[in-house]
């Protein structure tokens, strides 16, 4: 099988001569301090040799899981939030029919999503659809103790129990949670729940191609061994041993690092023009926008949704401040053909595309807005991939997870960290009384009647 591919020949003419080998080297070094573990926050790089540590045995026992809850359930509910739900939501949503869950007579259960917000009217909206239903809960957090998945879990817990029994729902509610510690923990030892470990070495938007992602991506019916194979093979060709000139995500690191510090571009925009890639793009602001934004640094993390979006932010990019680069995961191969077809009225004046496929008008829009994009300032990289398949999601997964470690580590971050995040929740639970915080709910008060 091929590879990605990586063009970034329309961002590099943007650099004066000789610019981009100096953050190349830059990268070299990031790199290596990553694989050696001679960088800030080194006790977070298990993803580094996940996939080739990987082994058949847990795939075979998460199979195992996951024909379990096919043969048992008609929805899965999986609750988590950030990293604990966007990685294995961006495979299904990538790999998915777009309306399979119309489709009443599918062969596998319907995968939803809970614990990512703290909608009152999600919450209610999603009970009542599961009132009478078979369905089960992948419950996925370390500690078991932060907010939205934990609220979100107690409800659909007791649900479970109330209408499947107890001891029928106990083959349908898995923890994924510390090996030895947190409320999770605590409660699958309890209730006997069957559980997998997040690794402690593995940070959250770092671990879709652990238990975490594996599970809801086997429950959905998707080949996860394909999955890990092709981050297996991108692992290998991202490694430090591979050439520079050779090495995608260090070249991709080096560029967008070299643009944001020497040429101000502050803003990257992640395009896609196959619509099922749109959580693709939101596990990836997550794993960028975390890993980089700190110290007041880092590239904002953008994404949009072509051609759509070219009818909405289209005129921003094309025109606005020029303090945005521009990457796009452009799709080779559609799964479908469709042919454009003949009109005898011909009111719309498309005669012309007579014949085509549908996905070549597609590139066409993908070619030109690369073209006029360019032309108005914005340096675009493109990254080729030759279909949508779980191997070829699983090579992107690995590509970008590789690239933001060596990303971060040039801006001299800590990429594995994230001490911004829990800003909100300590003002949130003194705001909710939540005890313990007495002094700072005491303190809020204090600003809020000023």
């Amino acid at each position: 099988m091929n590879n990605i591919r990586l063009d970034i020949s329309k961002a590099e003419n943007f650099l004066p001569a000789g610019t981009l080998t100096a953050y190349v080297d830059k990268a070299k070094t990031a790199l290596n301090a990553i694989e050696t573990g001679k960088c800030p926050g080194n006790d977070f790089l298990g993803w580094i040799t996940l996939p080739t540590d990987t082994t058949s045995q847990l795939l075979d026992d998460i199979k195992a899981t996951a024909k379990v809850y096919r043969e048992m359930c008609e929805y899965i509910v999986v609750v988590g939030i950030g990293g604990s739900y966007l990685g294995s939501r961006a495979v299904i949503e990538a790999m998915s029919d777009n309306f399979k869950w119309l489709k009443k007579d599918s062969k596998t259960p319907v995968v939803l999503f809970a614990g990512n917000n703290i909608g009152e009217d999600y919450l209610a909206e999603l009970q009542e659809l599961l009132k009478g239903k078979k369905f089960g809960v992948i419950n996925i957090s370390k500690s078991g103790t932060t907010t939205e998945p934990a609220l979100a879990f107690r409800l659909l817990r007791k649900q479970c129990e109330d209408q499947r029994g107890k001891e029928e729902a106990k083959k349908v509610i898995v923890s994924i949670t510390d090996a030895h510690k947190g409320a999770a923990r605590a409660m699958a030892t309890k209730e006997g729940y069957k559980t997998y470990v997040i690794p402690d070495n593995v940070g959250g938007r770092f671990s879709v191609l652990t238990p975490v992602g594996l599970l809801p991506i086997a429950c959905a019916g998707l080949d996860i061994d394909q999955l890990i194979a092709g981050a297996r093979d991108m692992q290998e060709a991202t490694s430090g041993k591979v050439k520079a000139e050779n090495n995608l995500s260090l070249q991709y690191a080096a560029l967008r690092n070299v643009l944001y510090q020497e040429q101000g571009k502050k803003i990257e925009i992640l395009a896609n023009y196959q619509p099922k890639l749109h959580f693709i793009a939101e596990w990836w602001k997550q794993l960028f926008g975390e890993s980089e934004g700190k110290d007041h640094k880092g590239i904002f993390p953008a994404s949009v949704d072509l051609t759509t979006d070219l009818h909405s932010m289209g005129q921003w990019i094309q025109d606005g401040e020029r303090s945005i680069m521009e990457t796009v995961i452009s799709v080779e191969h559609a799964d479908h053909e469709v042919l454009f077809p003949h009109d005898d009225e011909n009111l719309d004046g498309l005669n012309f595309l007579e014949g085509k496929r549908v996905d070549e008008v597609n590139k066409m829009a993908e070619l030109g807005t690369q073209l006029a994009h360019v032309d108005g300032g914005v340096p675009n990289v493109r990254i080729v991939v030759p279909q949508i398949s779980e191997y070829y999601i699983g090579q992107l997964i690995y590509f970008f997870e590789k690239a933001c470690g060596i990303s971060g580590n040039i801006l001299g971050v800590n990429a594995f960290n994230q001490p911004g995040v829990e800003a909100y929740k300590k003002n949130m639970f003194a705001l909710l009384n939540k005890p313990g915080y007495e002094a700072e709910s005491k303190a809020i008060q204090e600003r809020l009647r000023k």
